[in-house]
């Protein structure tokens, strides 16, 4: 065995030698497996009559038809069981705005499948809703209850645009844009169908539109947002000149976040909407800003299946700290040009101005990365964490990787939660009264609250590599906080990753690395926990399906990621490998570079139910960590 995982390893340390950019990145693909950014390009692109875009719809057309399975339907992660309402609906409406026929046979099996799943009116995607209302299948705005007063309201007020995520409040700028403006927009060849309406269409009579937004009160009028109620109805009559301040706070706001690239903070789905908003301000299709932002995004467009992909953003700051890191855990020293032309580009992609997770960390200085080579002024705790653990062998070699190393650390000190924990992009984001709001799934979508992933992965990185430990006040408060956070069973729940496995493995080495006794009762608990779900086959699989019931749900198979992150867990907590550990670890190096469901089922998460992603470079670089952590743990007890 222990030949075979030298081979394994030396096999993906020369494939990701091979794989580096000259810029000293990695860049790989990272795929929705949904069809949300695909199909709100193409009915984009048709709805506003943008020409010169023929190619890249075909090809995202192309893609969106092979995505489409046997029943008709289109799902968010393979095994959905009966289809996904809001990917379907997307599907249909993007290819018949791409030319196809409503009476071609993928249709009619689409649009059977969309009655069988219940019809337009169980769509419960914020986004579908948006895009539905915008090609004139929906009434504006009684699925989206929020005035544009928000964006006005004061910071002492119960509720206020801040009180959002960062990630939501540049989606809902545009929208609350939309939800005022009530656009009309239309392609007089494509047709419309009656079996995607899910309520009045968009052209139906001002009074449906006033009903619609006299419900704003209603909505508004369910817990403590009670005080918020006189506000909402006062909008509706409020005078034009502070609805036209409104328009205004909400259009800079925007153009503020707009990246070098054209693209809002450099999300697809962000910028469509962006796009959709300023043409109801009355911009220009040619103007420049238009131009721009569809530039950029046509920049993510990658190869996928049979057509094109519009990656929702890019990964090439994640998957080059990770890459490195993995690559250094295998042997690669910080000398090796490698390492050091990966080194050079992060040190280059650090943030050195404040965004706005300044507002509540107003003590920390910038010096964290975002996810994306594009972004530059929404960094993040995990990608800040990634990109530490890569620069720090720098030191001494590269001169200002101390300096970069430093900044780094007091700023992901400084955004640590009041909790003891960490979120992702902004400091103490989970203000209990988001969860009042009138829309689904808005806790999920609106907040940024402490979360296992992000805390385990921060104790990794001042353990392992920044060398503190669970003596310091700051580092007790985060090891209390998960504890804490710990459920019933054992596991973590991981909210960027799927999921249970994931979070328990964040939690479990991040642990660990401060110092965390092995047989602490929460720590023999998660151990069991993983003992207890692996597969006879020796490697661990869960599905997607975990995330929207919020417990444990088993794949039926194994997946080279999940296996990984389950063996780098317990490799963390074991002084000497025992069964588990190397029946995970033959699993890995035996099923490696094998194509096919083992590396693309999707383990990246953002949306519970709605959006999973499969990022191209987690079943190269997690099977090498996991491998080469247990390689330097455990050396010769191996067979």
């Amino acid at each position: 065995m222990k030949e075979q995982l030298e081979a394994c390893i030396a096999s993906l340390v020369n494939r990701l030698l091979d794989e580096q950019q000259p810029d000293g990145s990695w860049r790989y693909r990272f795929v929705e497996s949904g069809m949300m950014t695909d199909s709100h390009f193409v009915v984009m692109i048709s709805l506003l009559g943008i020409t010169g875009r023929e190619n890249e719809v075909r090809m995202l057309a192309g893609r969106i038809r092979g995505r489409q399975d046997k029943d008709g339907a289109w799902r968010v992660y393979p095994d959905e069981s009966d289809g996904h309402i809001s990917a379907t609906i997307e599907g249909v409406l993007a290819l018949l705005h791409a030319g196809d026929s409503p009476e071609a046979p993928h249709m009619k099996l689409a649009l059977k499948a969309i009655e069988r799943m219940g019809g337009a009116k169980r769509v419960n995607s914020l986004m579908t809703k948006f895009l539905l209302a915008l090609a004139g299948y929906k009434s504006w705005p009684a699925f989206f209850p929020i005035p544009l007063v928000l964006l006005l309201l004061p910071k002492s007020s119960p509720l206020h645009f801040f009180h959002f995520s960062g990630y939501a409040r540049v989606h809902m700028a545009p929208m609350l844009v939309l939800g005022e403006r009530k656009p009309r927009f239309h392609n007089p060849h494509v047709p419309i169908l009656e079996e995607l309406e899910g309520s009045r269409w968009l052209f139906a009579s001002s009074s449906a539109n006033e009903a619609s937004e006299a419900s704003w009160s209603d909505h508004l009028s369910r817990g403590p947002l009670d005080m918020l109620q006189e506000w909402a109805s006062a909008w509706i009559h409020a005078p034009k000149l502070l609805k036209q301040r409104a328009l205004d706070t909400a259009e800079s706001y925007i153009r503020d976040r707009i990246e070098a690239d054209g693209t809002l903070y450099s999300y697809a789905s962000s910028t469509i909407l962006m796009v959709f908003a300023f043409i109801s301000l009355g911009y220009d299709k040619e103007d420049p800003l238009i131009q721009r932002a569809i530039d950029g995004l046509i920049g993510f467009l990658v190869p996928d299946g049979d057509g094109s992909h519009l990656q929702t953003t890019t990964s090439a700051v994640w998957d080059t700290a990770l890459i490195s890191h993995a690559l250094q855990a295998s042997g690669l020293r910080g000398d090796h040009p490698a390492i050091a032309k990966a080194g050079r580009y992060l040190l280059g992609r650090q943030h050195d101005k404040p965004g706005d997770w300044a507002l509540e960390a107003e003590h920390a200085e910038p010096g964290g990365w975002g996810f994306s080579h594009i972004n530059s002024i929404n960094p993040d705790v995990d990608d800040t964490t990634a990109a530490l653990r890569a620069i720090e062998p720098l030191r001494g070699i590269q001169p200002e990787a101390g300096n970069a190393a430093d900044r780094g650390l007091n700023w992901l000190i400084g955004m640590q939660n009041s909790d003891g924990g960490w979120g992702a992009f902004e400091r103490n984001n989970h203000h209990p009264v988001i969860q009042w709001m009138p829309l689904e799934g808005v806790e999920a979508a609106a907040t940024d609250p402490s979360c296992a992933d992000l805390t385990g992965r921060a104790l990794d990185y001042l353990g392992n590599t920044a060398g503190l430990t669970n003596r310091l006040s700051f580092v007790q408060r985060a090891v209390h906080w998960l504890y804490k956070d710990q459920r019933n069973d054992g596991s973590w729940y991981g909210r960027w990753g799927v999921c249970f496995i994931y979070g328990t493995w964040a939690a479990l080495t991040g642990l660990a690395a401060v110092g965390e006794p092995h047989d602490h009762p929460a720590i023999r608990k998660a151990v069991q926990w993983l003992l207890d779900i692996q597969r006879p086959d020796g490697g661990y699989g869960e599905s997607c399906a975990s995330d929207i019931g919020m417990h444990y749900a088993p794949l039926g198979r194994s997946t080279i990621v999940q296996t990984a992150w389950a063996l780098d867990a317990l490799t963390a907590v074991h002084a000497k490998p025992n069964e588990a550990i190397t029946r995970a670890a033959d699993w890995i190096a035996t099923h490696h570079g094998q194509p096919s469901a083992l590396a693309d089922y999707p383990t990246g998460a953002a949306l519970p139910g709605h959006v999973y992603s499969r990022y191209e470079s987690y079943p190269i670089h997690w099977p090498l960590l996991a491998l080469a952590h247990a390689r330097r743990k455990f050396g010769n007890f191996f067979p």
